[in-house]
């Protein structure tokens, strides 16, 4: 059991817009080397969480604590928000986010796009940034593509530039948002070999995937949502092997698990 304080921990989150709430009391817990995966039907609540996790979404009840320190609140409900600006950014910066539609800037090169943050955010030296950037480039396996543009890159490819910009903030945790439901099945391999590599590293990661298949391979700790609760979760071999909950086995016997 890890002494240090969880990278991520979320406790009795809720979240609602407007009079409908979609997290409805959900806990979250990423050790240090934790590779969790937040599975569900869609409209369960998955990406929120990881949304919230990130402070890019406000929650309204609930802590959210980045290795053990509590995010600081002001107003209730509707109404709250972070209070601390340069906190949000400080923890931001150390969970680097991995979207489902890659986000990379068309007028960057690849390696512009990985360096653009370290630089510009961090403020780290631009020629540090150049060699960890082509380091992940290299990683991630596009090494070559460092002067290309996104538009000359496979949707896989871009991906994977993604994840080598979310490596180069050198973060606490990543966290993927269905970081492969928007590409064709080969390309998708591409990304879930790079995310298999990650998890083989030790790197904490909290991952949401309709991909049963990865979820089993790389996960420690699998967490099924269902209408914003945990459904039940688990070990990937427990929650995928032999599922406790209707809900959870009516949801696996549309999927595939090898």
């Amino acid at each position: 059991m890890s002494q240090q304080p969880p990278v991520i921990e979320i406790r009795n989150l809720h979240k609602a817009y407007g009079a409908h709430e979609v997290i409805k009391g959900v806990d979250i817990v990423a050790n240090r080397g934790d590779v969790v995966s937040l599975i569900g039907s869609s409209g369960s609540g998955k990406s929120t969480i990881l949304r919230c996790a990130n402070l890019l979404e406000d929650s309204q009840q609930g802590e959210i604590l980045f290795k053990g320190e509590p995010v600081d609140w002001k107003g209730t409900g509707l109404a709250r928000v972070p209070a601390n600006r340069a906190q949000v950014t400080r923890i931001r910066t150390n969970l680097s986010m991995v979207f489902q539609q890659f986000n990379l800037w068309a007028h960057m090169t690849i390696l512009e796009n990985v360096m653009e943050a370290p630089v510009t955010v961090q403020k780290r030296d631009p020629n540090e940034v150049k060699a960890k950037a082509l380091m992940y480039l290299e990683k991630v396996g596009i090494g070559d593509k460092a002067d290309a543009y996104p538009a000359q890159l496979s949707g896989g490819q871009q991906q994977r530039a993604a994840i080598a910009r979310g490596l180069c903030m050198e973060p606490e945790a990543l966290l993927f948002d269905e970081p492969t439901s928007a590409l064709d099945p080969e390309l998708e391999q591409e990304v879930v070999k790079v995310i298999k590599d990650l998890a083989q590293e030790g790197r904490t990661m909290l991952i949401v995937t309709h991909d049963m298949q990865m979820a089993s391979d790389v996960s420690d700790h699998v967490v099924f949502l269902h209408q914003g609760l945990v459904e039940e979760e688990g070990h990937p071999s427990q929650l995928f092997g032999s599922p406790k909950s209707e809900r959870l086995k009516q949801f696996l016997s549309s999927t595939r698990v090898t």
